[in-house]
């Protein structure tokens, strides 16, 4: 099944670029369309109803909470997943857009290959994180302790 792709990024050559990787990549995925701002991702995004949208975090428009409130406002989209490809590693902005609702949290140096894989990884519903930032979002929402009843360790 072909993955329908929407990217969001504010910078036209990331966009064309971006587009241009998948799109010759040989991957089973199409890019429905590309958005530069938050009106304009919240618009495509209920338009083109991708399976994935393709999120930078930082993001002109809106009410100011760039990707993030993209992500949150579009929640009730079904079969939408996001993943957040940003240069930014900074864990405020990784754990502000998980918790607005995106999937996974790659950064803009990822090869093509492994934004694929990434890409296969979230449409089907699971997590997709470059490795340093997984403890961001660890640490965001873990607490480290696991408590259990009697019934539990039966």
């Amino acid at each position: 099944m072909t993955i329908r792709i929407l990217v969001i990024d504010d910078h036209p050559m990331v966009r064309a670029g971006v587009r241009a990787e998948l799109e010759n990549s040989g991957a089973d995925l199409e890019v429905v369309g590309d958005a530069s701002d938050v009106e304009g991702a919240i618009a495509a995004c209920r338009a083109l109803t991708p399976d994935v949208a393709l999120l930078d975090v930082h993001l002109p428009g809106g009410n100011g909470g760039g990707g993030a409130e993209v992500a949150s406002t579009c929640r009730d989209i079904e079969g939408l997943h996001f993943l957040a490809l940003s240069v930014s590693d900074a864990a405020e902005d990784v754990v502000q857009v998980i918790r607005a609702g995106a999937r996974g949290y790659v950064t803009k140096s990822i090869s093509t290959p492994d934004l694929v894989e990434a890409i296969g990884r979230v449409a089907a519903g699971d997590a997709a994180f470059s490795p340093r930032l997984a403890g961001f979002v660890l640490d965001a929402f873990g607490t480290g302790e696991v408590s259990t009843t009697d019934t539990e360790l039966d």
